[in-house]
C-alpha cells in the first residue's frame, strides 16, 4: 500500500491563543514495500505526523491518500483504513490489560470482526512473527513476561489485525541492548517476509543505520533530509545544529579521516568501516 501526503497541514488548538503549527505543509510519498526511518528532535511534527496516517488525527488542510482512502478535514468513517494501517505507541506493553497473553493478542482480531473459529490460528501466527511461541507464554499473564517480551506481544496484538503498514513509535525505548537487538531483527524479519511497509520513529541513529533503506528527518513542522540514511549522515554539521547527532561509527570515520585515513564517509555499518581501515593499513 502507498501513501500520498500532499500539502499536510496540523495546527493544535487553532483559532486559540495557543494554537500551535505543528505540521507546515507536508508532502511525502511513500511507496508500496519501503522501510523507513523517521526522525527529528523532540517537537518537530514526527508524532503528528504518523498520527495523521490511520486518522488518529486529521488534517487542518492537505490530505493523505492511502490505497484509495482519503484523509481530509473533517469526519470520516475510517475503521476499515485503521485495520490496514497499523500504528504502535511508545511504550506500548502500557496497554496490555487481558489475564492472558493470548486473549490480549486476540481483542484486536475479535474487535474487527474475523471469525471466531479462525482467532487461535492469527493469534498464533502473529506471535511467531515476532519470535513469541504460543504454546510457552499463551496462557501468561502480561506483567509475568520481560520489557522485550511485553513490547514484542504488544506489537503482536497489531500484527493479528494483519495490516499493509505497520508505523512504530520508538520500538527500542527503554529496552535493554538484547531485546533491543532482538526486536530489530524481528522488524527487519518481518518486512521482508511479509513486504509489509515499515514507519518507524526513532531517537536512535544506529537503529536507523541498521535497518532503513530510506531516512525522513524533520525540524520545525517540516521535512529537512529525505535520503538513505548515508546520504543523510554526511550532513552531520547541519544534524548537529538541529539536536540530531550521527551513528557512533559515522563519527569514527570523521575522526579518522581528520588523522590523515581517507575513508569513505558514506560508509555507515561495522564490516563496511573495519574493511576500509584495514585497508588503508595495508597501503600505508
Amino acid at each position: 500500500m502507498s501513501i500520498k501526503i500532499k500539502n499536510l497541514k496540523h495546527i493544535y488548538d487553532e483559532g486559540t491563543p495557543y494554537q500551535l503549527e505543528a505540521l507546515g505543509g507536508i508532502n511525502l510519498d511513500v511507496e508500496d514495500g519501503e522501510l523507513i526511518g523517521l526522525i527529528g528532535h523532540t517537537g518537530s511534527g514526527k508524532s503528528t505526523l504518523i498520527q495523521h496516517l490511520n486518522g488518529l488525527l486529521r488534517p487542518s488542510s492537505g490530505s493523505i491518500d492511502i490505497d484509495g482512502f482519503k484523509i481530509e478535514k473533517g469526519k470520516q468513517n475510517l475503521k476499515l483504513l485503521r485495520q490496514k494501517v497499523g500504528l504502535v505507541f511508545q511504550y506500548p506493553e502500557y496497554q496490555l490489560f487481558e489475564e492472558t497473553v493470548a486473549k490480549d493478542v486476540a481483542f484486536g482480531p475479535r474487535n474487527i470482526g474475523i471469525p471466531e473459529e479462525q482467532i487461535d490460528a492469527v493469534v498464533e501466527a502473529a506471535l511467531k512473527h515476532v519470535g513469541l511461541d504460543i504454546k510457552e507464554i499463551g496462557e501468561k499473564a502480561p506483567f509475568e513476561l520481560s520489557g522485550g517480551q511485553k513490547r514484542k506481544v504488544a506489537i503482536a496484538g497489531v500484527l493479528a489485525m494483519k495490516p499493509k503498514i505497520l508505523i512504530l513509535d520508538e520500538p527500542t525505548a527503554g529496552l535493554d541492548p538484547k531485546s533491543r537487538d532482538e526486536l530489530l531483527c524481528y522488524i527487519k524479519e518481518l518486512h521482508v517476509k511479509e513486504k509489509m511497509t515499515i514507519i518507524f520513529v526513532t531517537h536512535s541513529m544506529e537503529d536507523v543505520a541498521r535497518l532503513a533503506s530510506r531516512l525522513i528527518v524533520m525540524h520545525k513542522s517540516n521535512i529537512v533530509y529525505d535520503n538513505t540514511p548515508r546520504e543523510v549522515f554526511k550532513h552531520s554539521e547541519h544534524l548537529q545544529s538541529i539536536g540530531l547527532d550521527i551513528p557512533q561509527l559515522s563519527k569514527l570515520v570523521f575522526q579518522l579521516n581528520e588523522k590523515g585515513f581517507d575513508i569513505d564517509d558514506t560508509l555507515i555499518t561495522f564490516n563496511e568501516i573495519k574493511n576500509a581501515i584495514l585497508q588503508q593499513l595495508r597501503e600505508k
